[in-house]
C-alpha cells in the first residue's frame, strides 16, 4: 500500500495528541470536548436510525 503523507501527517498528530494524556482515553475525551466547546461551532447529533429486520417468512429455503 502507497504512504500517504496526509494519513501520516494525521496518525503522527493523534499519536502525539495521545502521548499528551498518556494515552488515558478519559482524559482524551475530556480535551476534544472541551476543544469542540471552545471552536464556538454548532454541533449537530442525528438520532441512531432503526434497521428493520429481514423478514424471514419469505425468504427462499437455501439450497
Amino acid at each position: 500500500m502507497k504512504n500517504d503523507p496526509i494519513v501520516a501527517e494525521v496518525r503522527k498528530a493523534r499519536e502525539e495528541h495521545a502521548a499528551s494524556f498518556n494515552y488515558d482515553l478519559a482524559a482524551i475525551y475530556r480535551d476534544l470536548k472541551e476543544q469542540q466547546k471552545a471552536s464556538g461551532r454548532k454541533y449537530v447529533r442525528f438520532p441512531a436510525r432503526l434497521i428493520e429486520p429481514p423478514d424471514r417468512s419469505t425468504a427462499q429455503p437455501s439450497t
